[in-house]
C-alpha cells in the first residue's frame, strides 16, 4: 500500500513507520505543526508537537530513507481542538483534547487530505489492532499490551476511517520491546520520553491557562444540602471529583474533605460534598458514534451488555447500554447512549467521553451529558 505515516516525533511513531517500510508498502512521512507559536520547546515530558518534535521525526524518516513533509494544520487544530477545549470548560464540561484531535485532526483531516492524494492509508503509533470480521468490515480491538492500550482515543473512529488506518504496533508486547527496537534501528528517539498532558498547555497548569481565555467572576459554593459554605472565583475553572483548591474556610460537619460534585455555569454555582457522593450509576451521552459497523441490538432498540470505559487509563467497567430517541431543538430526534454501570462510577464529569467495549472490541462512543447516581439527584440541591 501506499502509506502516510503520522510522525509525531516520538518513538512509537518511529518504530511504527519503520515497521510499514519492513512491511514492504511505500512510506512517507509528515509531520503535524499543530502549534500556532512555532518556536514553542519541548520540556521533558512535557508537550508535543514542538520544533524539537519535529526534528526528531526529520532525523527518523531520514534513518529510514524515506521522504519527510511537515504540513500546518495549526488553523484546524485552533478551531477544532484547543477552541473547543475552551468552549467545552466555559459550558462546565471537562473535555478530553486528545479525543477531538484524533477525530477531527489525525483520523479526519490528515486521512482526508492522504485519500486526496493517493494514499491508501494512514500509519501512526497508537497501541490499537483493526480485525477484519468474515464479511471484510474492520473492527478496532485492543492493543496486546493493555497496559499502553490506547483503543480509549480511537473510539470516535468511525467505518471507513479504520479501513485506512495502520497500527503496526498493534501486537507488542510492552513499550520496551519497542524501545529496544528503536535502539537497534538506530533511531535517536529510543530514550525520549513518552509525553503527557495537554500537548498545548505544556506547563500542566490547565487552571492557569483557562483563567487568561475564560472570563471569570465569583460565586458561591454549595454544599450537597444546599447551604452556602463558600465563594470561587470561577465556577468554569472547576471540574467534578476535584478536592484541592476549593479554599473553604470551615471544615464539614463530619470533618471529613469535600469533594466537587457539579458545576453550574449558568448560575455560576459549585456544589461540594462527601466522596461517597461522586459515585454514579448511570451515564447518558450525546454525540453518539460506532467504531465499525454499529451494533445490530443497539439498532434494534435492544438493550446489549458491554463494557464502560470513561477514562484513557481507567478500568472497564460491567455495563447494560441502550440507545434512547429523544426530542430535538429542530423539531426531530436524536439517538443518545445511556448506559447502567454493575459497579458504580468515582467522578464522571459531563464533557468526558465514555467508550463502550465488548470483550476486547471496541464498539463506539458518546460524549458523557449527564452522569448521575441512582439514589442522590443533584437537582435537589438549590440555595
Amino acid at each position: 500500500m501506499k502509506v502516510l505515516a503520522a510522525m509525531s516525533g516520538g518513538v512509537d511513531s518511529a518504530v511504527a513507520a519503520a515497521r510499514a517500510v519492513d512491511a514492504g508498502h511505500d512510506v512517507v512521512g509528515v509531520h503535524l505543526a499543530l502549534s500556532r507559536m512555532p518556536g514553542t520547546l519541548r520540556t521533558g515530558s512535557r508537550g508535543c508537537c514542538t520544533v524539537e518534535d519535529s526534528n526528531d521525526a526529520w532525523r527518523a524518516c531520514d534513518k529510514l530513507g524515506i521522504p519527510y513533509y511537515v504540513w500546518d494544520f495549526s488553523e484546524r487544530f485552533k478551531e477544532d481542538v484547543v477552541d473547543d477545549f475552551i468552549a467545552e470548560y466555559a459550558a462546565g464540561r471537562t473535555p478530553n483534547p486528545c479525543m477531538r484531535c484524533n477525530e477531527r485532526i489525525k483520523f479526519a483531516a490528515l486521512l482526508e487530505k492522504a485519500l486526496a492524494l493517493g494514499f491508501d492509508a494512514v500509519c501512526t503509533g497508537h497501541y490499537a489492532k483493526v480485525i477484519t470480521d468474515a464479511e471484510g468490515n474492520p473492527e478496532l480491538h485492543r492493543a496486546a499490551d493493555w497496559a499502553k492500550d490506547q483503543s480509549y482515543v480511537l473510539g470516535v473512529l468511525t467505518h471507513e476511517q479504520l479501513g485506512h488506518s495502520l497500527f503496526p504496533l498493534a501486537e507488542t508486547p510492552s513499550k520496551a520491546e519497542v524501545r529496544a527496537e528503536a535502539e537497534r534501528r538506530g533511531l535517536s528517539v529510543a530514550k525520549k520520553p513518552d509525553s503527557h498532558d495537554i500537548c498545548f498547555i505544556p506547563d500542566g497548569d490547565t487552571r492557569g491557562w483557562l483563567e487568561e481565555r475564560i472570563e471569570l467572576s465569583e460565586g458561591e459554593i454549595l454544599d450537597h444540602e444546599g447551604n452556602s459554605v463558600g465563594s470561587h472565583p470561577g465556577a468554569n475553572a472547576f471540574t467534578v471529583g476535584q478536592r484541592k483548591g476549593l479554599k473553604i474556610g470551615r471544615p464539614a460537619s463530619d470533618g471529613k474533605p469535600r469533594f466537587v460534585l457539579e458545576i453550574r455555569p449558568k448560575d455560576n454555582q459549585v456544589v461540594v460534598g462527601p466522596k461517597e457522593l461522586l459515585s454514579v450509576d448511570r451515564l447518558r451521552g450525546i454525540k453518539v458514534s460506532w467504531a465499525g459497523l454499529p451494533l445490530k441490538e443497539a439498532m434494534a432498540g435492544e438493550r446489549f451488555d458491554c463494557m464502560v470505559q470513561v477514562r484513557a487509563h481507567a478500568d472497564p467497567v460491567e455495563a447494560v447500554g441502550w440507545l434512547e430517541e429523544v426530542a430535538a431543538e429542530d423539531g426531530g430526534t436524536n439517538r443518545e447512549l445511556v448506559v447502567d454501570v454493575d459497579d458504580p462510577l468515582q467522578g464522571v464529569s459531563p464533557g468526558q467521553t465514555m467508550v463502550i467495549y465488548q470483550g476486547t472490541r471496541v464498539l463506539g462512543q458518546a460524549t458523557i451529558d449527564t452522569a448521575r447516581s441512582l439514589s442522590w439527584d443533584p437537582a435537589s440541591v438549590s440555595s
